[in-house]
């Protein structure tokens, strides 16, 4: 996670806290009054029985003793159905909250401005979603919890002032300090925390990149190097979580200690009244029973203190992905309609690119070679307005794309990225994830990709399901797929980045003759260094230290240019 917090102007973890809780107010609502209704009644159990030692016992009344046996009853009645309610009504706040927070998070993740995955791996935004998201939503659970405590605490008071002012006071005075001192203690739970949650997201992004890899891992005998930075990681995140448990222990431990004390100051005092006489026997049992029973809701207190502690620190973590700078800012213009298709690259500056200067015709099938991979990901990025160029401009039909909004720019150029994944679904599913109409023929996108003949060594053809990413199939067989799911596509502009590379020298030129015919009218831009797909374009651009250094068909680049030549022909 970058340091420093959200930026100026964005979301804070306090905003993300107070977001939770409104959008759950009417459950938290409910709850807070189910629960402080159960509090008042335990806190007037202990006050009933020492009514019924003073006005039933103590005089042998059995209309009185009765009488209040049926309070006694309906106490408990009451007590236990709002406790079952407001602990559905509590657990559901916390769930409804939690899950609002993951929509958000998912709406920034998925905005096409992009932005929220600078700097963070997959991993990392899927512990922020799943563990960061559940202590938030644990907010609003906790809450009323603590309204219910201080209810209990309060009507405590109240009846301790009844039966002797200097009881009532010493809890109405104790608490505020006691609370305060809680509030001091969390401070390095909060801390360390955040520290935890830090290492535990860092450490799955980890995982999830080494999972993804494994196989590169495997064929380039890098498991040992891979196993020791994960086991590295790993142990920081197991470090940062038993200290952040070490500090949740000493919380619990010093607060539970501190109403320890207090509950047994609040029972001398109580004592030593009844025995001066001040208060009656059943006053004293009814001032030792709501000294026992305040433990429970100081340890009520202790568990809210310690969920906001920790809900804090995820807050701003959650904070800090939801107010991330976008990448790239809306437009305001239209996109043209109908789309020609014409491209057009002026002093682009980008990453590893110098200043490139690409005029592409509309429907025409263009190559683009660099032996730079780094200059062939930072154009398709701008292709793709995944980043705008630090200089210059790139224009569709004449109209730059940072005038047009991320989203209409990506429904008219299509940007098909070399290491794109696949579904856990059928190979039909995946193909026409492509494409908007539901039930449209995709045999001309499987013929054209050779993703058919994939389709024929499967045990069910194209129902087949895919495992995770595809990796049921072979590499060359992933790319096949993925290329029929951009060709169904159908947009105006295509850009493939090596789609072949993994593909047999056969099935490449099947590709490159029928891709032509599938394209016929649509502007085709092909990022790769394969001859047979540039053998079949109009023109061939070739970029060189990120510059344009050539243009001209296949055979004449190769003819004229070497390092054209040492690029495609090695």
């Amino acid at each position: 996670m970058p340091a420093g917090g959200p930026p100026a102007g964005g979301p804070t973890g306090g905003l993300v806290l107070r977001r939770a809780l409104a959008d759950q107010r009417r459950p938290v609502v409910g709850a807070s009054v189910l629960g402080m209704t159960h509090q008042a009644c335990e806190a007037l159990v202990p006050v009933v029985i020492g009514l019924v030692i003073d006005e039933a016992v103590a005089t042998g009344s059995s209309g009185a003793l009765l009488r209040w046996l049926l309070v006694l009853a309906g106490l408990f009645l009451v007590l236990s159905t709002c406790y079952r309610n407001s602990a559905r009504l509590t657990e559901g706040a916390g769930e409804g909250a939690a899950h609002r927070i993951r929509q958000d998070l998912a709406a920034r993740v998925l905005d096409p401005r992009g932005g929220a995955d600078s700097g963070r791996l997959p991993g990392a935004l899927t512990a922020v979603a799943t563990g960061d998201a559940r202590r938030v939503g644990s907010v609003a659970s906790a809450l009323p919890y603590a309204l219910s405590a201080l209810a209990g605490l309060a009507i405590s008071a109240v009846a301790l002032l009844r039966i002797s002012v200097p009881l009532g006071l010493l809890v109405l005075l104790g608490v505020p300090p006691l609370l305060w001192i809680g509030h001091l203690i969390s401070r390095p739970l909060e801390r360390r925390s955040e520290a935890e949650q830090e290492h535990a997201a860092h450490a799955s992004g980890v995982a999830a990149d080494l999972v993804s890899g494994l196989r590169v891992l495997k064929g380039i005998g890098a498991e040992p190097a891979a196993v020791d930075r994960y086991r590295k990681t790993s142990r920081d995140s197991l470090s940062a979580a038993l200290r952040a448990a070490g500090s949740r222990a000493w919380h619990d431990g010093a607060i539970l200690a501190l109403t320890g004390i207090f509950i047994a100051v609040i029972g001398l005092v109580g004592a030593h009244l009844a025995m001066r006489g001040t208060i009656s026997v059943g006053d004293l049992v009814a001032a030792v029973g709501l000294a026992q029973y305040l433990l429970g809701p100081f340890q009520l207190l202790t568990f809210v203190n310690g969920e906001f502690a920790q809900g804090r620190a995820s807050a701003d973590r959650i904070a800090e992905i939801l107010a991330s700078p976008p990448a790239v800012v809306a437009g305001r213009s239209a996109l043209p309609e109908p789309v020609a298709g014409r491209l057009r690259l002026r002093g682009v500056t980008q990453g590893a690119l110098r200043g490139v200067d690409l005029d592409i015709a509309p429907g025409s099938l263009v190559g683009v070679v660099t032996r730079d991979p780094a200059a062939a990901n930072d154009l398709l990025l701008c292709l793709g307005r995944e980043l705008d160029p630090d200089e210059g401009t790139v224009e569709l039909d004449g109209v730059p794309l940072t005038d047009l909004d991320p989203d209409d720019v990506r429904r008219a150029i299509l940007v098909a990225h070399h290491d794109a994944d696949l579904f856990e679904d059928s190979l039909l599913a995946n193909v026409r994830a492509g494409s908007d109409t539901e039930g449209a023929d995709m045999s001309a996108a499987l013929a054209a990709s050779a993703a058919d003949d994939v389709a024929q060594a499967l045990p069910e053809g194209v129902d087949t399901v895919l495992t995770e990413r595809g990796r049921s199939l072979s590499g060359g067989q992933r790319q096949r797929v993925a290329l029929a799911r951009a060709l169904a596509a159908g947009p105006p502009v295509l850009v493939v980045h090596d789609p072949t590379t993994a593909v047999d020298t056969v099935t490449e030129a099947r590709i490159a003759a029928r891709l032509r015919d599938l394209r016929g009218g649509r502007t085709t831009v092909l990022v790769t260094t394969s001859p047979a797909l540039l053998a079949g374009t109009d023109v061939v651009f070739m970029l060189d230290e990120g510059r344009v250094a050539a243009r001209g068909s296949h055979p004449e680049l190769a003819g004229a240019h070497e390092t054209y030549r040492s690029a495609v022909l090695a």
